[in-house]
């Protein structure tokens, strides 16, 4: 009978998403990138899981996902992996089984979460091949623009195309966050380029009544001294306008402030009290879309 070799290794790794309380977006640089004005916030739900088995020897990586349309030679993890192992030399046989629970073109940065668990996983076993934090840092940022912000794992500012941060308390402490994921799928690249274009448009007399009329009824929220903002909502609320529909429906069950996550789909809400964050998931559960409770 075959035997088969025992990993040195079997780890599991949850994996956190973020949603961002303020999101400004400012021009387009040569090179596609837009300079952002952005606030991480890292949430534990809804979370990845990573399980990893690591073998003797090196070799490359096996990946498996509960979404089998993502067992892809472009997936993040993949890509992490190999980026990695060119930097450094260290690539050692693992593999990876990827349990999928963030929501893919949610604006909740899942795929740039599960690069960053990754890259730690690797840097932490690398021995002197190891990268420094700034080394890694910039690595992640050749993968993608929130991978750096993951790598850091703490609240923080972000500036530039997201990658120069600084951390910062948001004064959440004892809130709770409740993230609503409906079906819709948003793309970014749409969405930046609807930005675009929609500010590429001359304003007509009167165009921003509707704006500001749908502002008044945001109960505007500061959080680290700013309030929340999103520069997307216009455009996607008009493509999705269900999407809109959830957030004022987060203000109604007593939020303090909601607002869409990145190019969205998700739409979150800020709770100040955790038995009025569970009172409304339990409203919006029971509607339909995947919602989830997070204590920040």
């Amino acid at each position: 009978m075959a035997s088969f070799p025992s990993p040195l290794e079997e780890t599991l790794l949850p994996v956190p998403c973020k949603v961002n309380l303020r999101l400004a977006v400012g021009a387009r640089r040569p090179n596609g990138y837009h300079d952002i004005d952005t606030f991480f916030l890292p949430l534990p739900e809804p979370a990845d899981v990573l399980r990893l088995r690591r073998f003797d020897g090196p070799g490359d990586i096996e990946l498996q996902c509960s979404d089998p349309e993502l067992e892809t030679d472009d997936n993040l993890v993949v890509r992490a992996y190999r980026a990695f192992a060119a930097a450094t030399g260290y690539a050692p046989r693992l593999e990876v089984h990827l349990a999928k629970h963030i929501p893919h073109g949610a604006g909740l940065g899942g795929g740039s979460s599960d690069a960053a668990v990754m890259l730690r996983y690797l840097n932490d076993r690398a021995g002197e091949a190891a990268l420094s934090p700034v080394d890694l840092a910039a690595l992640a940022l050749t993968l993608g623009a929130d991978i750096p912000f993951f790598l850091l794992g703490v609240p923080a500012a972000a500036t530039g195309v997201g990658e120069t941060l600084i951390p910062a308390a948001p004064g959440l402490a004892g809130w709770c966050a409740v993230v609503v994921c409906p079906e819709a799928r948003v793309k970014t690249a749409w969405a930046y380029a609807a930005l675009d274009a929609s500010r590429a448009l001359p304003q007509k007399p009167g165009a921003n009544l509707l704006t500001t009329a749908f502002d008044a009824n945001k109960r505007a929220f500061c959080v680290t001294g700013a309030p929340m903002r999103n520069d997307f909502e216009s455009v996607v609320f008009a493509a999705h306008p269900e999407l809109g529909r959830v957030k004022e429906r987060l203000l109604a069950l007593g939020a303090a402030g909601a607002l869409l996550s990145g190019t969205g789909s998700a739409v979150f809400g800020l709770f100040r009290k955790r038995q009025t964050a569970t009172l409304a998931l339990a409203m919006l559960t029971g509607s339909g879309p995947r919602a989830y409770l997070a204590p920040l």
